[in-house]
């Protein structure tokens, strides 16, 4: 899900290879502890747990060089420490959702009668490795297992109560809760929410972004971080949903959009909410500052929310942003501004301000909900493109996050 760009790391001043240390380290972690198979396993988002353990320590976490590899050119490269806490826990994320993954291949009749066995067979290997792994950085693992095994069955369970899930789309609101299966009269269950389909994933998130405060001996980061961990999953489970919805329908299987009657519009603020929170919960603990955090996981999840909200259909997503004294405004608003032709000033600033940072809201920006003007913020910023102006219309609230340089 997360696609940090190598762009954004010369802008926060970070070498581009940041990225590469964390997921190379991650990868030879997993060879040396649970064999070659297992570096199959490598899970891209979960690097951002090393990343986010990293960034709490108060020193960054040992490197050590690594061998050629094709995947980097044949090239020896500096690379975290397999036995860094921050990789331990992040191979031990991988290994569990590896471990899901091939079951859930397995249960969805993806793999030939063949491979099946086999399949299911390494999932429980990397399901053991993943509790072994565990043990070595105190992280109790059993409630993210039984949150995984919990996933299959309220799908199961919501898959009865609505047949036609897997074979149709989303349907309108139609005057009814769009967000819940509705309960099947004969027996009378109670409706599967999304919330409920999205929980596993939220929960298992959450309890891996909260122990890395605990790696980091940094505990009082832990409450902020489980809330970060919450919301990522969150989205995490409805991104998916949301990609492969067509292809779902498509072929009969089971997707909680269309299991809930939940529209991609929907869908879309649902995970804008969820942006907004973990981004609020991150600046409480003091990590949304932190360049290789904005890096690898502010700003390929801006870029997120922005893909979907085009998939969606959004026209013109806008939030006020929080004011100076720390109180934002409550209004939002969904809406097409009117159309003006621009005078050859205000088409030279907009062109500019696509140009040099890749946003027209760098450009000077009327808020659809104050009717304030504000200009844009290299006319009167002397500290360098410090805020992502990108991220002022993306709900997140106060998107300057530089000690108020830059009035976006």
């Amino acid at each position: 899900m997360l696609r940090p760009c190598s762009h954004g790391a010369e802008k926060y001043g970070i070498d581009a290879a940041e990225w590469r240390a964390h997921m190379c380290g991650l990868c030879l972690g997993l060879r040396d502890s649970h064999g070659q198979l297992a570096r199959t396993a490598t899970n891209t988002d979960a690097i951002l747990l090393s990343v986010l353990t990293e960034a709490q320590l108060p020193a960054p976490s040992a490197r050590t060089t690594a061998g050629r590899c094709p995947l980097r050119g044949m090239q020896r490269a500096e690379v975290a420490a397999a036995d860094s806490p921050g990789v331990l826990l992040a191979s031990t994320a991988s290994l569990l959702l590896g471990s899901a993954k091939l079951r859930d291949h397995v249960a969805d009749g993806d793999a030939s009668r063949l491979a099946g066995r086999p399949m299911a067979r390494m999932s429980t290997r990397w399901a053991d490795s993943a509790r072994r792994q565990a043990a070595l950085i105190d992280f109790n693992v059993e409630p993210l297992v039984a949150a995984i095994y919990s996933q299959q069955l309220v799908e199961s369970r919501a898959a009865a109560l609505h047949p036609a899930a897997g074979g149709e789309g989303p349907s309108g609101i139609g005057g009814r809760d769009v967000h819940a299966v509705s309960p099947d009269a004969a027996s009378g269950e109670p409706p599967v929410t999304l919330d409920e389909l999205t929980a596993p994933t939220a929960l298992c998130a959450a309890e891996l972004f909260a122990h890395t405060s605990i790696l980091a001996n940094r505990p009082e980061n832990a409450d902020h971080l489980r809330t970060v961990g919450e919301h990522f999953g969150r989205i995490a489970h409805l991104s998916d949903a949301v990609a492969d919805l067509d292809d779902d329908t498509a072929h009969g299987r089971f997707n909680p959009l269309a299991a809930t009657g939940t529209t991609l519009a929907e869908s879309y603020e649902l995970v804008r909410e969820s942006d907004a929170e973990l981004r609020r919960a991150l600046a409480a603990a003091q990590l949304a500052d932190v360049p290789t955090v904005r890096w690898m996981l502010l700003d390929p999840l801006h870029a997120l929310v922005r893909r979907l909200g085009k998939g969606a259909g959004a026209v013109t997503a806008h939030a006020c942003n929080a004011t100076r004294d720390g109180h934002a405004h409550a209004q939002r608003t969904t809406h097409r501004p009117p159309t003006r032709r621009p005078n050859l000033g205000q088409a030279l600033t907009i062109v500019f301000g696509v140009y040099c940072t890749g946003y027209a809201c760098c450009a000077d920006h009327t808020s659809p909900c104050t009717g304030e003007r504000k200009d844009a913020w290299w006319k009167s910023c002397d500290c360098g493109s410090c805020c992502d102006c990108g991220e002022c219309c993306s709900g997140c609230g106060d998107c300057c996050s530089c000690g108020g340089c830059c009035d976006c």
